[in-house]
């Protein structure tokens, strides 16, 4: 028998809460109010943004028309040197520039560098890959577009959460293959879908109750429709040889937490310069639960250190 899992005070309390409110599960909402939860969860569950010296929408061209993005900064001007690209979570079905907006000011104070979120295009009316495409695109924007972000960018740093995660490795690797204007210096994958989920140990363990559920990752699987041979839609199939140098997060409360354990393993066969962590007692989304869940601030500021930390180890001196 497999003993219980360790659950932090405050991760408990917040999981009991959303059980009490007894609300319909993603999958029996329509889109528009799962839409519309998955905003309303950021909103009660996440700290207040950061004021911010600019936070400004602005957009690039894309695959299928303009992307909108948004630049976050602590600072009116900049010396040359990293930008941060964003790539929110959400499934690729939900989630855009609002429900990360109090995320991506607090990256950009913590690191204390020029963040540029991506509203890629989302499923079903948009499937795979034209959200790989857009993060793609704007990537490769944003390393070649000084004026107009007032910045000019010496390396790319790549972050997202689980469907951004996935989208942070597939950049990597799209850029490994064909570089941009400017290098990626460093990717950070938080709780990625990096291999298939279906069938892990992880899955079946936390398949209810603990944010993201089972049947949320299959309504996500059939709306988002990835093809499981490609390393856009599932990061593990690609060559990791040639990885950037990786920070990758995990939940150990996670029903996809197994899949970032195997992308770890991936990194570490193919030789890769990675610093992995797991953070125990906490579920999927805890980078944005950290006003109900306060203990996920110092996780937080956990990985920015190790950002930070990666960024000057070992002769990569991009910041």
């Amino acid at each position: 028998m497999t003993d219980a899992p360790y659950i932090r005070p405050d991760m408990k309390a917040f999981l009991d809460g959303l059980a009490a409110m007894a609300g319909p599960s993603i999958a029996d909402m329509t889109l528009e109010e799962a839409r519309a939860s998955y905003v309303a969860l950021h909103g009660m569950a996440d700290r207040p943004a950061r004021d911010l010296a600019i936070i400004r929408d602005l957009s690039c061209p894309g695959p299928d028309g303009d992307i909108p993005l948004r630049l976050y900064d602590a600072k009116e001007t900049r010396e040359p040197g990293p930008v941060i690209a964003f790539y929110h979570g959400g499934g690729f079905v939900i989630g855009d520039l609002e429900t990360h907006h109090a995320l991506c000011t607090e990256i950009a104070a913590l690191m204390d560098l020029p963040v540029v979120a991506v509203d890629y295009r989302c499923a079903p009316e948009h499937p795979f890959p034209a959200a790989i495409d857009d993060c793609e695109a704007a990537t490769r924007w944003i390393a070649s577009s000084p004026g107009a972000l007032g910045r000019d960018c010496t390396g790319i740093i790549t972050i997202g959460d689980s469907a951004g995660g996935t989208a942070t490795l597939a950049v990597g690797q799209l850029l490994a293959d064909n570089a941009a204007d400017a290098p990626v210096v460093l990717q950070v994958p938080i709780f990625p879908l990096a291999s298939d989920a279906l069938g892990s140990n992880s899955l079946d363990q936390f398949a209810d109750g603990f944010v993201l559920t089972k049947a949320a990752i299959e309504f996500f699987d059939g709306a988002y429709q990835a093809d499981r041979n490609d390393p856009r839609g599932f990061p593990i199939h690609g060559d990791h040889s040639k990885a950037p140098p990786t920070v990758l997060v995990t939940a150990s409360l996670d029903p996809i937490r197994d899949s970032g354990r195997d992308y770890a393993k991936a990194l570490a066969n193919a030789g890769a310069d990675f610093t992995f962590l797991e953070m125990k007692g906490v579920t999927h989304s805890f980078t944005n639960l950290r006003q109900a869940v306060p203990s996920t601030q110092a996780d937080l500021e956990r990985m920015i250190a190790t950002m930070k930390f990666k960024l000057t180890d070992g002769g990569n001196a991009a910041a």
